[in-house]
Protein backbone atom coordinates (compact mmCIF):
# COMPACT_ATOMS: atom_id res chain seq x y z
CA UNK A 1 0.00 0.00 0.00
CA UNK A 2 1.31 3.73 -0.93
CA UNK A 3 2.42 5.17 2.25
CA UNK A 4 0.14 8.26 3.22
CA UNK A 5 1.54 11.25 4.61
CA UNK A 6 0.46 12.77 8.16
CA UNK A 7 -1.20 15.70 8.61
CA UNK A 8 1.93 17.31 10.52
CA UNK A 9 3.54 16.75 7.12
CA UNK A 10 1.27 17.70 5.08
CA UNK A 11 0.53 21.10 7.29
CA UNK A 12 4.26 21.50 6.80
CA UNK A 13 4.06 21.06 3.16
CA UNK A 14 1.13 22.67 2.22
CA UNK A 15 1.98 26.30 4.89
CA UNK A 16 5.48 25.98 3.27
CA UNK A 17 3.69 26.22 -0.67
CA UNK A 18 1.70 29.55 0.77
CA UNK A 19 4.36 31.38 2.23
CA UNK A 20 6.05 30.53 -1.12
CA UNK A 21 3.14 31.93 -3.27
CA UNK A 22 3.10 34.84 -0.47
CA UNK A 23 6.92 35.73 -1.02
CA UNK A 24 6.57 35.43 -5.01
CA UNK A 25 3.47 37.70 -4.85
CA UNK A 26 5.67 41.34 -4.34
CA UNK A 27 7.39 40.40 -7.41
CA UNK A 28 4.43 39.09 -9.77
CA UNK A 29 2.55 42.43 -7.88
CA UNK A 30 5.63 45.06 -8.86
CA UNK A 31 5.90 43.93 -12.29
CA UNK A 32 1.77 43.77 -12.82
CA UNK A 33 1.34 47.50 -11.69
CA UNK A 34 3.27 48.50 -15.00
CA UNK A 35 -0.42 47.68 -16.56
CA UNK A 36 -2.85 48.82 -13.26
CA UNK A 37 -3.00 51.09 -11.20
CA UNK A 38 -1.94 50.47 -7.44
CA UNK A 39 -5.86 50.83 -6.01
CA UNK A 40 -7.41 49.08 -9.34
CA UNK A 41 -5.60 46.37 -8.99
CA UNK A 42 -6.54 46.03 -5.74
CA UNK A 43 -9.83 46.33 -6.06
CA UNK A 44 -9.38 43.14 -9.24
CA UNK A 45 -7.65 41.39 -7.05
CA UNK A 46 -10.20 41.35 -3.86
CA UNK A 47 -13.29 41.26 -6.26
CA UNK A 48 -12.30 37.93 -7.37
CA UNK A 49 -10.89 36.52 -4.30
CA UNK A 50 -14.27 37.21 -2.79
CA UNK A 51 -16.34 35.82 -5.88
CA UNK A 52 -14.09 32.77 -5.09
CA UNK A 53 -14.72 32.71 -1.23
CA UNK A 54 -18.45 33.02 -1.34
CA UNK A 55 -18.75 29.73 -3.92
CA UNK A 56 -16.93 27.80 -1.44
CA UNK A 57 -18.47 29.32 1.83
CA UNK A 58 -21.62 29.62 0.50
CA UNK A 59 -23.41 27.45 2.96
CA UNK A 60 -21.88 29.53 6.10
CA UNK A 61 -22.89 32.60 4.37
CA UNK A 62 -26.83 31.69 4.73
CA UNK A 63 -26.33 31.90 8.49
CA UNK A 64 -24.89 35.12 8.93
CA UNK A 65 -26.22 37.52 11.91
CA UNK A 66 -25.34 40.88 12.66
CA UNK A 67 -22.41 40.01 14.72
CA UNK A 68 -20.72 38.51 12.27
CA UNK A 69 -21.70 41.16 9.99
CA UNK A 70 -20.06 43.88 12.63
CA UNK A 71 -17.02 41.51 12.32
CA UNK A 72 -16.15 41.39 9.43
CA UNK A 73 -16.82 45.50 8.93
CA UNK A 74 -13.75 45.67 11.18
CA UNK A 75 -11.90 43.01 10.45
CA UNK A 76 -11.78 43.85 6.41
CA UNK A 77 -11.24 47.65 7.03
CA UNK A 78 -8.33 46.81 8.60
CA UNK A 79 -7.54 44.63 5.72
CA UNK A 80 -8.44 47.48 2.88
CA UNK A 81 -6.45 49.60 4.47
CA UNK A 82 -3.08 47.35 4.62
CA UNK A 83 -3.46 46.12 0.66
CA UNK A 84 -4.51 50.21 0.34
CA UNK A 85 -0.81 50.98 1.98
CA UNK A 86 1.30 47.95 0.76
CA UNK A 87 0.24 48.05 -2.88
CA UNK A 88 0.46 51.85 -2.95
CA UNK A 89 3.90 51.43 -1.42
CA UNK A 90 5.26 48.58 -3.45
CA UNK A 91 4.88 50.77 -6.87
CA UNK A 92 7.58 53.12 -5.28
CA UNK A 93 9.94 50.89 -3.63
CA UNK A 94 11.29 47.34 -4.55
CA UNK A 95 10.05 44.25 -3.74
CA UNK A 96 12.20 42.72 -1.11
CA UNK A 97 12.34 46.19 0.52
CA UNK A 98 8.34 45.73 0.71
CA UNK A 99 8.56 42.40 1.70
CA UNK A 100 10.98 42.98 4.41
CA UNK A 101 9.02 45.79 5.83
CA UNK A 102 5.72 44.35 5.75
CA UNK A 103 7.33 41.38 7.72
CA UNK A 104 7.17 44.18 10.83
CA UNK A 105 3.76 43.34 11.61
CA UNK A 106 5.25 40.26 13.39
CA UNK A 107 6.69 42.99 15.83
CA UNK A 108 4.07 45.19 15.70
CA UNK A 109 1.32 43.12 16.99
CA UNK A 110 3.22 42.26 19.91
CA UNK A 111 3.93 46.03 20.66
CA UNK A 112 0.85 46.95 20.31
CA UNK A 113 -1.00 44.21 22.63
CA UNK A 114 1.59 45.77 25.35
CA UNK A 115 -2.10 48.25 25.70
CA UNK A 116 -4.25 45.47 27.62
CA UNK A 117 -7.61 46.84 26.07
CA UNK A 118 -6.17 45.65 22.57
CA UNK A 119 -5.36 42.09 24.17
CA UNK A 120 -7.74 39.78 23.10
CA UNK A 121 -8.88 37.50 26.25
CA UNK A 122 -6.71 34.37 25.07
CA UNK A 123 -3.62 36.48 24.50
CA UNK A 124 -1.08 37.05 27.31
CA UNK A 125 0.82 40.44 27.74
CA UNK A 126 4.07 40.28 25.79
CA UNK A 127 7.49 39.37 26.91
CA UNK A 128 10.61 41.38 27.65
CA UNK A 129 11.90 39.59 24.51
CA UNK A 130 9.46 41.78 22.38
CA UNK A 131 11.67 44.28 23.09
CA UNK A 132 15.20 42.96 21.66
CA UNK A 133 12.87 41.66 18.75
CA UNK A 134 11.70 45.29 18.06
CA UNK A 135 15.10 46.79 18.73
CA UNK A 136 16.33 44.76 15.88
CA UNK A 137 13.87 45.13 13.24
CA UNK A 138 13.73 48.80 13.34
CA UNK A 139 17.41 49.13 13.17
CA UNK A 140 17.14 47.22 10.06
CA UNK A 141 14.33 49.13 9.05
CA UNK A 142 16.66 52.08 9.24
CA UNK A 143 19.76 50.72 7.55
CA UNK A 144 17.26 49.06 5.06
CA UNK A 145 15.66 52.25 3.86
CA UNK A 146 18.43 54.71 4.48
CA UNK A 147 21.12 55.83 2.43
CA UNK A 148 24.33 55.58 3.85
CA UNK A 149 26.27 58.62 5.55
CA UNK A 150 22.53 59.82 6.51
CA UNK A 151 22.73 61.83 10.22
CA UNK A 152 20.86 60.75 13.07
CA UNK A 153 18.39 63.69 12.72
CA UNK A 154 17.76 63.09 9.25
CA UNK A 155 17.17 59.37 9.23
CA UNK A 156 13.27 59.53 9.49
CA UNK A 157 13.00 62.56 6.81
CA UNK A 158 15.55 60.24 4.55
CA UNK A 159 13.17 57.20 4.40
CA UNK A 160 11.29 57.41 0.98
CA UNK A 161 7.86 57.68 0.65
CA UNK A 162 7.24 53.81 -0.83
CA UNK A 163 8.99 52.29 2.32
CA UNK A 164 6.70 54.95 4.31
CA UNK A 165 3.66 53.51 2.82
CA UNK A 166 4.31 50.25 3.45
CA UNK A 167 5.36 50.86 6.77
CA UNK A 168 1.88 51.94 6.98
CA UNK A 169 0.45 49.24 6.10
CA UNK A 170 2.38 46.64 8.45
CA UNK A 171 0.75 49.10 10.91
CA UNK A 172 -2.43 48.29 9.74
CA UNK A 173 -1.91 44.78 8.88
CA UNK A 174 -0.96 44.41 13.06
CA UNK A 175 -4.74 46.44 13.62
CA UNK A 176 -5.93 43.33 11.57
CA UNK A 177 -4.57 40.47 13.33
CA UNK A 178 -5.72 41.93 16.29
CA UNK A 179 -9.26 42.38 15.11
CA UNK A 180 -9.22 38.88 14.03
CA UNK A 181 -7.86 37.98 17.57
CA UNK A 182 -10.79 39.48 18.92
CA UNK A 183 -13.58 38.18 16.69
CA UNK A 184 -11.89 34.76 15.05
CA UNK A 185 -13.41 32.62 17.65
CA UNK A 186 -16.63 34.29 17.86
CA UNK A 187 -17.62 33.84 14.17
CA UNK A 188 -17.21 30.86 12.21
CA UNK A 189 -13.83 30.57 9.51
CA UNK A 190 -15.96 30.91 5.99
CA UNK A 191 -17.90 33.15 7.02
CA UNK A 192 -14.96 35.98 8.73
CA UNK A 193 -13.25 35.13 5.98
CA UNK A 194 -15.62 36.08 2.97
CA UNK A 195 -17.16 38.56 4.78
CA UNK A 196 -13.95 40.11 5.36
CA UNK A 197 -12.48 40.33 2.12
CA UNK A 198 -15.93 41.48 0.88
CA UNK A 199 -15.41 44.36 3.18
CA UNK A 200 -12.13 45.25 1.72
CA UNK A 201 -13.40 44.86 -1.66
CA UNK A 202 -16.42 47.41 -1.09
CA UNK A 203 -14.11 50.04 0.68
CA UNK A 204 -11.25 49.72 -1.63
CA UNK A 205 -14.23 50.48 -4.09
CA UNK A 206 -14.90 53.25 -2.44
CA UNK A 207 -11.57 54.97 -2.15
CA UNK A 208 -10.59 53.71 -5.68
CA UNK A 209 -10.75 57.61 -6.63
CA UNK A 210 -8.03 58.70 -4.27
CA UNK A 211 -5.09 56.64 -6.31
CA UNK A 212 -5.64 59.30 -9.12
CA UNK A 213 -7.13 58.69 -12.31
CA UNK A 214 -6.90 54.47 -12.91
CA UNK A 215 -5.81 53.21 -15.38
CA UNK A 216 -6.12 49.16 -16.81
CA UNK A 217 -3.85 47.35 -19.74
CA UNK A 218 -5.37 43.47 -20.22
CA UNK A 219 -1.64 41.75 -20.85
CA UNK A 220 -0.84 38.01 -19.63
CA UNK A 221 1.18 39.59 -16.91
CA UNK A 222 -1.70 41.04 -15.21
CA UNK A 223 -3.90 38.09 -15.96
CA UNK A 224 -1.55 35.84 -13.79
CA UNK A 225 -0.53 37.82 -11.45
CA UNK A 226 -4.45 38.48 -10.56
CA UNK A 227 -5.17 34.82 -10.52
CA UNK A 228 -2.06 33.92 -8.11
CA UNK A 229 -3.19 36.98 -5.42
CA UNK A 230 -6.44 36.61 -5.65
CA UNK A 231 -7.35 32.60 -5.67
CA UNK A 232 -3.79 31.20 -4.43
CA UNK A 233 -2.35 33.99 -2.33
CA UNK A 234 -5.44 35.14 -0.64
CA UNK A 235 -8.96 32.67 -1.22
CA UNK A 236 -6.82 29.32 -1.20
CA UNK A 237 -4.10 30.45 1.52
CA UNK A 238 -7.12 31.47 4.24
CA UNK A 239 -8.34 28.32 4.01
CA UNK A 240 -4.75 26.09 3.79
CA UNK A 241 -3.53 28.20 6.73
CA UNK A 242 -6.28 27.69 8.70
CA UNK A 243 -6.07 24.12 8.76
CA UNK A 244 -2.15 23.85 8.93
CA UNK A 245 -2.12 25.51 11.88
CA UNK A 246 -4.40 23.65 13.72
CA UNK A 247 -1.69 20.55 13.07
CA UNK A 248 1.44 22.77 13.41
CA UNK A 249 3.11 23.75 16.74
CA UNK A 250 3.26 27.68 16.90
CA UNK A 251 7.26 27.37 16.84
CA UNK A 252 7.24 25.04 13.46
CA UNK A 253 4.24 28.41 12.12
CA UNK A 254 6.52 30.99 13.53
CA UNK A 255 9.83 29.67 11.46
CA UNK A 256 7.92 29.10 8.14
CA UNK A 257 6.25 32.47 8.04
CA UNK A 258 9.55 34.07 8.73
CA UNK A 259 11.09 32.91 5.38
CA UNK A 260 8.08 34.92 3.28
CA UNK A 261 10.35 38.27 3.20
CA UNK A 262 12.93 35.54 1.92
CA UNK A 263 11.05 34.08 -0.57
CA UNK A 264 10.56 37.62 -1.85
CA UNK A 265 13.94 38.37 -1.91
CA UNK A 266 15.39 35.39 -3.90
CA UNK A 267 12.61 36.08 -6.31
CA UNK A 268 13.03 39.57 -6.96
CA UNK A 269 16.96 38.62 -7.25
CA UNK A 270 16.26 36.10 -9.85
CA UNK A 271 12.98 37.85 -11.92
CA UNK A 272 14.09 41.33 -11.44
CA UNK A 273 17.81 41.20 -10.40
CA UNK A 274 17.48 43.19 -7.56
CA UNK A 275 20.45 43.59 -5.79
CA UNK A 276 20.60 44.89 -2.26
CA UNK A 277 23.56 46.31 -1.20
CA UNK A 278 25.63 45.50 1.93
CA UNK A 279 24.10 48.12 4.08
CA UNK A 280 20.59 47.02 2.83
CA UNK A 281 21.53 43.35 3.14
CA UNK A 282 22.45 44.03 6.95
CA UNK A 283 19.42 45.92 7.71
CA UNK A 284 17.34 42.97 6.30
CA UNK A 285 19.03 40.43 8.08
CA UNK A 286 18.43 42.51 10.95
CA UNK A 287 14.41 42.67 10.42
CA UNK A 288 14.40 38.78 10.09
CA UNK A 289 16.39 38.42 12.69
CA UNK A 290 14.10 41.22 14.77
CA UNK A 291 10.83 38.97 13.18
CA UNK A 292 12.65 35.73 14.57
CA UNK A 293 13.21 36.63 17.93
CA UNK A 294 9.41 37.96 18.12
CA UNK A 295 8.26 34.97 16.27
CA UNK A 296 9.63 32.58 18.38
CA UNK A 297 10.27 34.15 21.96
CA UNK A 298 7.79 36.87 22.60
CA UNK A 299 4.60 35.23 21.84
CA UNK A 300 3.59 32.29 23.94
CA UNK A 301 0.21 32.30 22.32
CA UNK A 302 0.67 33.20 18.23
CA UNK A 303 -2.23 35.56 16.63
CA UNK A 304 -3.65 34.82 13.50
CA UNK A 305 -1.51 35.63 10.93
CA UNK A 306 -2.86 37.13 6.80
CA UNK A 307 -1.65 36.77 3.27
CA UNK A 308 0.37 39.44 2.26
Amino acid sequence: MPHRLSASTLAHILLLAVVFVWGTTFVLVKDALQDASPLLFNLLRMALAFIALAIVNRRQLRHINRHALYSGLIVGLFLAAGYQFQTTGLARTTPAKSAFITGLVVVFVPLFTMVPALRSANTPPPRWTTAIGALLAFSGLLLLTTPAGTSPQNLFVSIGPGDLLTLACAIAFAGHLLSLAHTSHQVPTGQLATLQIGVAALIIAITLPLGGKPHLSLTPRLFVALAVTSLLATAAAFTIQSWSQQHLPPTHTAILLTLEPVFACLTSYLVLHEHLGSRSLLGALLILLGIAVTELLSAAVPLPTHPP
